[in-house]
């Protein structure tokens, strides 16, 4: 069994390991990875990995998990061995995997349409995380669309949410809704939700100068200036979607906009290798945005199908127009993702590009 390791504490440091596959135990499967995207998302996990727990999901096989850790992708993998009498070999998963050729998976409560995965090691952690689509008996389910779905779905499920939770707080009163890092993926789905929304407010991208023109040809912002443009930016009431984690940009907006700074989501981190400052920060009118956390608000709201219905219309439409400018670029192997690793981490992944790694 191969798998892509990091070191915990630098995260551009990085191995495939082997490890002899283990026998199964019974109800067990293992299941082989057979494709997975790979974007700065992935990164952002590894850096929160020890505060929101990503280290957990997936241990490495070969015990060196105190200074190495596995950064979860979202993907596809097919059963090649099965204890569980339920499920079949040959079937087909969606979900959260490790970049890593196969994985032992432990299925509790089955459902034609998915299962919740009930290793031990998982059990305190997000739901939303542990759930996968057994894709075999679903109809609807389209084998061409593979990238399209591993890419942007979990991507663009955190922009849905991020969307409700604007609208439902009344976009906090503000006249403009800022996103820093524009051209990160999630940002870019926020994008499609609020000008699909007619009652939101203006919505300006902030990226890097050497982004600017591709987040313009995407055509979904209303404005897009570049992090040494703050001053141009207009001072009115303004809520901030930051998926940068750059507290130096973040400062410099806090004061320049001052009481009209309602609010600060935080969710992503893409600019991990910036200095951590909390200079001129407003932190009482800052806080984290949990997708996973938002999702089980409104399954209690909504109940689970209801989530499933409302964000699925949302997700389906934002998809296929997303189309129209992701170029995907596929990998192969865990070589493969060696290969551009560190461009990724070091954030020279263009922003139209999309990585599929294919594990064959």
């Amino acid at each position: 069994m191969s798998e892509f390791l990091v070191r915990k504490t630098n995260l551009p440091e990085f191995r495939v390991s082997e490890s002899e596959q283990p026998s199964l135990e019974d109800g067990q499967l293992l299941v082989k990875v057979d494709q997975f995207a790979f974007t700065s998302n992935n990164i952002t996990y590894g850096v929160a990995g020890d505060m929101l727990g990503y280290w957990h999901f997936f241990p490495p096989a070969d015990g060196s998990a105190s200074e190495w850790g596995i950064l979860p992708v979202w993907g596809f993998g097919d059963v090649v061995e099965s204890s569980c009498a339920e499920i079949a070999v040959g079937e087909r998963f969606y979900g959260y995997f490790p970049p890593a050729s196969h994985l032992m998976m432990q299925p509790e409560n089955i459902k034609p349409l998915g299962f919740t995965e009930g290793a031990a090691h998982r059990s305190s952690l997000p739901p939303a995380y542990n759930h996968y689509r057994r894709l075999s008996n679903d109809a609807a389910y389209d084998s061409r669309l593979d990238a399209l779905q591993a890419l942007l779905y979990p991507l663009y499920v955190t922009s849905f949410c991020l969307w409700d939770a604007l609208q439902d707080s009344d976009w906090y009163g503000a006249e403009q809704v800022v996103v820093l890092s524009a051209s990160s993926k999630t940002s870019i789905g926020l994008a499609y939700a609020l000008s699909a929304d007619d009652n939101a407010p203006q919505v300006v991208a902030m990226t890097s100068a050497r982004n600017v023109e591709t987040v313009q040809n995407i055509d979904l912002y209303d404005q897009v200036i570049s992090y040494d443009e703050i001053d141009s930016l207009s001072n009115v009431a303004t809520v901030i979607v930051d998926m940068s984690g750059n507290s130096e940009v973040m400062g410099q907006l806090h004061q320049r906009l001052g009481d009209n700074m309602r609010k600060t989501l935080n969710v992503g981190i893409t600019h991990w290798t910036q200095p951590r400052s909390s200079d001129g920060i407003i932190s009482d009118r800052s806080e984290m945005f949990f997708a996973p956390g938002h999702i089980q608000k409104r399954y209690k709201d909504w109940g689970a199908e209801g989530f499933q219905n409302r964000s699925g219309e949302f997700l389906q439409a934002a998809i296929a127009d997303s189309l129209s400018w992701l170029q995907i670029t596929r990998l192969q192997g865990l070589d493969g993702l060696a290969g551009v690793y560190r461009d990724v981490c070091d954030g020279k992944i263009a922003a139209d590009a999309g990585l599929i790694v294919e594990m064959g």
